[in-house]
């Protein structure tokens, strides 16, 4: 399929709205939490850290855990259901938190580096 499909939705994560890094969002990985995402873009939070691998933000969605994991490969993008927060991996994590995975990160995930605690993420459909 396509991007933009009903199965993929573009979407971008921008670093106190300057930074712009492309992701996608998709319904096969958990199509419950991706559908409750999609529906309450755009989304914006400030950013936190879990330890060196995942950058996150807090949102106001309250869901449940659909088809759960904690191993994750750089790129991807989960919803950790605890605190309604939205996870993006920097570095490959085996045995973390249990979380849903809803996406990729498809743009340049270096710029996820330079992110610090008082910046504002926003997630938006492009």
């Amino acid at each position: 399929m396509q991007s933009g499909t009903v199965s993929r939705v573009d979407v971008i994560l921008e670093i106190n709205g300057a930074e712009r890094i492309s992701c996608q969002l998709k319904r096969h990985l958990s199509p419950t939490t991706v559908g409750l995402i999609t529906r309450m873009l755009p989304l914006n939070g400030n950013a936190h850290h879990m330890g060196q691998s995942v950058v996150y933000f807090e949102t106001r969605i309250n869901s449940g855990i659909e088809r759960k994991r904690t191993d994750f490969k750089k790129g991807d993008i989960a919803f950790l259901p605890t605190e309604g927060s939205i996870c993006f991996y920097m570095d490959d994590v085996f045995g973390g938190k249990l979380m849903t995975i809803v996406g990729k990160i498809t743009g340049d995930i270096k710029k996820l580096k330079a992110i610090k605690s008082s910046d504002v993420l926003s997630l938006s459909r492009n």
